[in-house]
């Protein structure tokens, strides 16, 4: 009988593909959903913040007391972590995202071992399925050009740099063979795909799109000026959710150029409201709370946002990140009054969110991708979750829903 392994997955869609590569190039281990029955436990962490390392290490605290299995660190916190959790013997091993294909002979391993892996390593590696989705995540570029002041992404990850898009293609083809009709591409920083290739996220788009069996494309997160003349041209193709996450961080200019950000409202604005003419759902991320965000400047974040047509907020108030020049930027924002904004913004983008699916009137493409508590939940062509209360099995389909009763929380429909 075969050893099993638990993955733990902490952060961002591009660690939810990474564990993907890891379970499909495993070939001398079982899988298994529950931590309770795993021989060893491959935790996949994120440092984006100082409170993300909190949560691996009291993620591995939990094990500690609750299981005799080996735990291997992987993702962004082997490079800032790693080390140091090795030397108190918390964990087996440590091995960097580049050293995930393989997984087999890393978790053989007797002797505890940290191997970082090269920051400049493209994966080459394609996912034939993906457990326990309904989605598939395509991962199209690695690292980050872009130096945020917060940000300590681009030091564990890397430079930016572009996978082949034949391997994109054959993977992409071989998922949809497999049943898989949405495709959610996603990447460190997605939008600077193809800068280094000579081709660009929308050609990339426009040929997975050819390919047959896909049915919705989607984007993890692109940045505002990576939306192009060539990205805007593909606004009506029907294959494109109509929602789009495009992050900001803040809306006042002042913030935006202490955080080192290339946004500029005036310009954020003025493509937001083109979206919102094409009748896209816009989300966004937001950090409160950043050094420096007096009063004044946070009134000023908040009258820009409500007249934002926003839908969807990833937001967090901001949590120090050692290593960044934000950790030394001064005067700090006390952590209670960080949350306040955080909770304030969350709320405005709330009601935006109700306002939106109220004022439209049309059908809902819905992929149920899960049941809980006897409702089906899926998600339409704008990333709004709907609940589904039916007889027949739904998990998996699509399906086109036209009457339907809009809550506060989320849609819901009767079939």
């Amino acid at each position: 009988m075969k050893k099993k392994v638990f993955f733990k997955t902490f952060g961002c869609r591009t660690n939810l593909y990474d564990s993907q590569v890891m379970m499909s190039t495993m070939k001398d281990y079982d899988i298994t959903e529950n931590e309770d029955e795993a021989d060893s436990i491959v935790i996949n962490s994120c440092t984006v913040t100082n409170g993300a390392d909190t949560n691996v290490r009291s993620y591995i605290s939990h094990i500690e007391k609750t299981s005799k299995a080996k735990v291997f660190l992987t993702g962004c916190g082997a490079h800032t972590k790693g080390e140091k959790l090795l030397e108190e013997k918390r964990v087996h091993g440590v091995f960097g995202q580049s050293e995930k294909g393989k997984i087999d002979r890393l978790l053989k391993t007797e002797k505890p071992f940290y191997n970082p892996g090269d920051l400049n390593h493209i994966d080459e590696s394609v996912v034939d399925d993906f457990v326990g989705k309904s989605r598939a995540f395509i991962k199209i570029q690695e690292g980050c050009n872009f130096r945020c002041s917060y940000c300590i992404i681009p030091f564990v990850r890397g430079d930016a740099r572009s996978m082949d898009e034949s391997r994109i293609l054959e993977q992409v083809a071989r998922l949809a063979l497999n049943g898989f009709g949405e495709f959610i591409l996603t990447g460190t920083n997605l939008g600077s795909y193809g800068q280094d290739t000579s081709t660009s996220l929308a050609k990339l788009m426009k040929h997975i799109s050819a390919i047959r069996g896909v049915r919705r494309i989607r984007l993890g997160s692109v940045e505002p000026i990576q939306v192009t003349e060539e990205f805007l041209e593909l606004l009506d193709e029907p294959w494109l959710e109509k929602h789009l996450h495009i992050a900001l961080q803040h809306t006042s200019p002042k913030m935006l150029k202490n955080m080192n950000r290339r946004n500029v409202y005036k310009q954020d604005k003025e493509l937001f409201e083109l979206l919102q003419s094409k009748g896209f759902a816009i989300g966004t991320d937001f950090i409160t709370g950043h050094p420096g965000e007096s009063e004044d400047l946070w009134e000023e974040a908040m009258s820009n946002a409500k007249d934002l047509p926003l839908t969807h907020l990833h937001a967090f108030s901001y949590s120090k990140r050692d290593g960044t020049p934000s950790a030394t930027m001064k005067p700090e924002v006390n952590g209670k009054l960080a949350k306040q904004r955080l909770h304030e913004i969350e709320s405005l983008i709330k009601e935006k969110n109700y306002a939106f699916r109220k004022a439209y009137t049309g059908e809902l493409e819905v992929l149920v991708e899960s049941e809980k508590d006897g409702l089906f939940v899926g998600y339409d062509q704008h990333f709004n979750k709907i609940l589904i209360e039916s007889k027949e099995d739904l998990h998996g389909n699509w399906i086109t829903i036209k009457d339907y009763e809009v809550r506060e929380e989320n849609n819901y429909a009767k079939l």
